[in-house]
């Protein structure tokens, strides 16, 4: 995938300063030479001299916490990153990065919908002044055909999806980054940005079951803590 994108990249006429490059190192990393050698690899293939975001992808059990945040502030340092940040990292251990004020964590991006609201995390993130960005925020298309959500879509005739990227945007200090193969998918993620929805949406939304998860592999970490 980054070979691909590394030529799209060189391909494009879009000018650099206008694309933001997020990339993730994976959780088979999890001490901080092997991060930063994985890294280095991921710049090589994608063709960049840097990148707008670097994440830990998922949390090892075997996480070498510190080591692993030192690799990332010395690569932030060194500017082959803008920011770093984390992905999938439940409250605790998200606490237990900012407790030890090795690097500025940017942002976690995990789960979270309609269906997830990942408040724990909010209560972490958002004085932190930490992004929670969601990469699944049409809950996998499942929430796309709760009978609620299409009811407030019919409401401000927009779709099932635009009302749950404006559900996540309604949030301080959270983005949502939804996948779109095609412009008109894309234009129409772009335009939830501009839905504004009612207290009784909100509240409608709010009551609906918050523990649906999508994304739970054999390696995940404890979620509840």
């Amino acid at each position: 995938m980054r070979k691909r994108s590394g030529a799209a990249l060189a391909a494009t006429s879009v000018p650099r300063g206008e694309i933001f490059l997020t990339t993730k190192v994976w959780w088979d990393k999890p001490k901080g030479p092997a991060f930063r050698a994985a890294f280095e690899d991921c710049l090589a293939r994608l063709r960049q001299p840097y990148v707008n975001l670097l994440l830990i992808h998922w949390p090892s059990p075997e996480l070498d916490l510190p080591s692993v945040l030192e690799a990332l502030a010395k690569i932030r340092e060194e500017r082959l990153a803008h920011a770093v940040g984390v992905a999938n990292f439940p409250s605790a251990l998200l606490k237990q990065a900012l407790a030890l004020g090795i690097a500025p964590i940017a942002c976690n991006q995990v789960e979270q919908h309609v269906m997830l609201d990942q408040q724990t995390l909010l209560d972490v993130t958002q004085p932190g002044g930490i992004v929670l960005t969601s990469y699944t925020p049409l809950g996998k298309g499942e929430v796309l055909d709760h009978p609620v959500m299409r009811e407030i879509a019919e409401e401000h005739g927009v779709t099932t999806g635009q009302v749950a990227l404006a559900w996540l945007l309604s949030k301080n200090l959270v983005s949502a980054i939804p996948k779109a193969r095609g412009v008109e998918r894309q234009a129409e993620n772009l335009a939830a940005a501009k839905l504004k929805l009612s207290e009784t949406n909100l509240e409608a939304i709010a009551a609906l079951p918050k523990d649906r998860r999508f994304v739970n592999p054999a390696f995940a970490p404890a979620w509840d803590v």
